[in-house]
Order: structure tokens, then sequence, then C-alpha cells
């Protein structure tokens, strides 16, 4: 009965379907799976597991916590690429079902790993296991809602993976007033907040796998004319999954996304610990002081931007197209990452918060693009394969970006004795560099051969 409900066919929708209902079934999952972005709440807790108040002797390491994040997002893009065309041929509804049992359960995982301070079990439950449920999550919703929108598919996408971005801002929050409520004298509480919050979000991504539709065969929204100067002119009219990996759009592409991923997932993945080490009592006025909680609230300030990002950027490009967009990203956001070591030696909290809010708004406008600008180059028909695959630089991006700010950090603090607060910097010009390239590598982006499309 379950498989029946499940089925593809089951979630064909019929004639005269309001397509504006899928948008809320996309959230329901982005809006879960975007938890991942919030990780960094628990960095500090998952360092105090038997020490409680302050670190000891038995307790990990940072630079061990920091690889729950690489390890989640790799899994990500690998299980993405891994599942893309098994998304199409099964359907929306299968797939963000198996995401929600992977990824709620990669939350009982790691709260055992907590409980047994074994730290392969929460590699195992939010990496692997998590990360499964991320990548089928995450690819599901938005190649349903390109084929419900093939009028506007950067504002399609973007609406999804806002969705994604805007995760966190209802995840740290969520997290920090649940460690606060089980923790006592002998817990950190981040084992009860885990199993917590794995069925809350297992409930909402259920949701999300009620409502979902898909639409009927070559159907088009009434009274749309495909654009003629579009380089796929037809629902027909596309490039194969297995044919899109042969040409070096793909490739161009990949680097594109990889390089633009690489130059934000790192901050993301230590906001809380980078703003309180920069803004410290040992480096700025009392006034300009980051704690704790106002730490937590530029995690949320992230989310937020993060989210808003996604869905203006992938709107925009719309209307001034998908390589201009980029052109923007990568040209502003090599100047911001120039600027940000400027801003923490000045002691200015609002320059900084400034400029990663814009940096953090191109990152998410990157993800919610890329889709579109994949429909503009290969057609939307298996768009959603092409679109995993090419996530696999989101898993190269996932490991770089995180080593280059964790490592990087580590050496400066502990072999050359640079101070915490001034330890980021060199960090942040090799990330300008790294979208300087990218932005070489859009600009070399030409239309798809006509040779590699099927009729």
């Amino acid at each position: 009965m379950a498989n029946q409900f499940l089925h593809r066919d089951r979630t064909v929708a019929k004639p005269g379907f309001n397509r504006w209902l899928v948008p809320p079934a996309a959230l329901a999952i982005h809006l879960c799976i975007g938890q991942i972005y919030a990780y960094s709440v628990f960095n500090i807790p998952l360092t105090r597991i038997q020490g409680i108040d302050a670190s000891i002797a038995g307790d990990w390491k940072l630079t061990a916590i920091g690889w729950i994040f690489s390890i989640a997002l790799f899994t990500l893009g690998a299980s993405a690429a891994l599942f893309g065309k098994w998304l199409e041929r099964v359907g929306p509804r299968k797939a963000m079902f198996i995401s929600a049992i992977c990824f709620a359960g990669g939350f009982m995982v790691a709260a055992l790993g907590v409980s047994l301070h074994q730290i392969w079990l929460i590699y195992l439950g939010h990496g692997l296991l998590g990360g499964i449920g991320l990548g089928i999550g995450y690819i599901s919703p938005v190649s349903t809602l390109i084929k419900w929108f093939p009028d506007r598919p950067g504002m399609a996408t973007g609406m999804a993976i806002m969705g994604f971005g805007g995760g966190a801002m209802i995840a740290s929050p969520l997290a920090i007033g649940l460690m606060r409520y089980f923790s006592s004298t002998n817990s950190t509480g981040v084992a009860q907040t885990f199993v917590t919050m794995g069925l809350i979000y297992f409930a909402i991504m259920m949701f999300g796998v009620l409502i979902i539709k898909i639409p009927l065969v070559n159907w088009t929204p009434a009274g749309w004319v495909p654009d003629s100067n579009s380089l796929h002119r037809t629902a027909g009219d596309y490039v194969d999954a297995n044919q899109a990996i042969k040409t070096p759009q793909f490739y161009l592409l990949f680097a594109v996304l990889a390089l633009n991923v690489t130059a934000g997932i790192g901050v993301l993945g230590q906001a809380s610990v980078m703003i309180q080490e920069m803004f410290s009592a040992d480096s700025v006025p009392p006034d300009a002081v980051v704690g704790a909680a106002a730490a937590a609230g530029f995690v949320g300030l992230l989310s937020i931007f993060n989210m808003l990002g996604r869905f203006i950027w992938s709107s925009l490009s719309d209307r001034i197209g998908r390589k201009h967009t980029y052109n923007v990203f990568f040209i502003l956001g090599a100047a911001l990452y120039v600027l940000v070591p400027f801003a923490g030696e000045s002691g200015s909290v609002i320059l900084f918060v400034g400029c990663f809010a814009l940096i953090i708004s191109m990152y998410g406008g990157g993800f919610a693009t890329v889709p579109a600008y994949l429909s503009d180059l290969f057609g939307t028909k298996e768009v959603g394969a092409i679109h995993g695959r090419l996530l696999l630089a989101w898993s190269f991006a996932a490991i770089l970006g995180p080593v280059l700010v964790n490592y990087i950090r580590a050496y400066q603090i502990e072999e050359l004795q640079i101070a915490p607060a001034q330890a980021y910097s060199t960090t942040m010009y090799i990330m300008a560099g790294l979208l300087v390239i990218g932005l070489v590598c859009n600009l070399s982006i030409k239309p798809v051969d006509q040779s590699f499309f099927k009729k």
C-alpha cells in the first residue's frame, strides 16, 4: 500500500492542478535539510561532551568536529550524483520519503554517538546517512519545480533552494534553545537535542512527501511560448545526462560552482567561531566584543541572507541571464573577501557582518541559479540527473573550503603563534583568488553544440 502511494504514477497532477501548491512541498524539505548550515552552533558543545563547562583532555578537538560538516556536504554531492537518474525514474515522492528517513535517522545515530562518545558514529549519522538524505532531498524538489515553471526557472529554483539557505534561521535558535533546556551538570544536552530535532524534521518532511505532484509529460503553462533565443526549443529537445558529462560546458560549470561554493562554505562551517575570535576581548574594544549569543545571531543573519540571496539572485537571473549573474558573484565576491581582514583589524563589526552577508547571499544565489543555468544549456528533461552530477562540485568544495579555514587557522595559531583574531586573513585572500579563477571559467562557457541534443 505504501509503495503504491509512493509510486511515480500516483504523483502525476490532474488537469487544472494549481502549480503554486508545489513550492510549499519543496520548502518543507529544504527548510529541514538546510539545518546543516547551522551546524556550527554544535561545534563548541561537541568539544565539551565530557568536560561540560570546558574542554578536557578526553574531549574531541574542533578540527575533528569540523569533519562532520565536510562529510555531510561531500555525501550530499556524491548521493545527488549517484541517485539523480533514479530520481527521474521513480519520481519525487519516493525520493523525498527516502530523504526524510535518512536525514532524520542521521540525527538518531549521531545522538547515539554523543551518548557513547564515539565520534565515528556522528560521522556515520550526520555525515554519511544524513548526507544521503541531504543529497536526495536537495535535488528532488528542484527538478520538479523546474518542470512546473519552465517560464521562470530561476525564480522556481530560487523558491525551493531558498528554503535550504533559510534552514539555519530556524535550526540555530531551535538547537540552542533545546540544548539549554536539556543541559545539566553532567550533560551538554546535545544528544537529547539531536533526537528531538530528528523527530521534528521527519514530521515536517513528510508533509512535503504527501503534497508533492509532478506535471503531465510535455505540460506547459497556459499561454506560455518558449523564448526564441532559448538554447532548447521544446521539452523534448534536451541533452541526455550521460552525454552532458561529455561536454566542456559541464566541466566549466562544475568549476564555476566548486569555486563559488569553496569560497563560502568554509565560512558557514565556522561562522560562529570566526566572529568570536576576530572580535574577542583580546583584539577589539569592549563595545565591539562578540559573544556566543551574538555569534548565534550572526549565524542566523547569514541564514537570512543565504535564503534571500537564493530567491533574489536567481529571480534576477531570469532577467539578466545566468552568465551575467555569476560574473557579478565572482567580481563583487572577490572584492568583499579582500575587505574582510580590514574589517577585523579596524574592529568594525558592522563592516564585517555586511561583507559576509553579501558574500553569503551570492553563495546561496549561486546554488539557486545553477539548475536554471543547466536547464538553459542542456534542456529540462534530465536536469535533475545532470544537476545531481554537477553537485559533486559541492562535495569537492565541502572538503576544500573547511580545510582551508580550519587548518590554515590552526597552523597560524599553533605554529606561527599568530593571534586567533588575525588567523583568517590569509584564508580570505585565498578565497578572493579562487573567485577570480571562477570568473575566468564562467566567461569561457559557450552554448552546447547541437550535436549533443536529442530531438
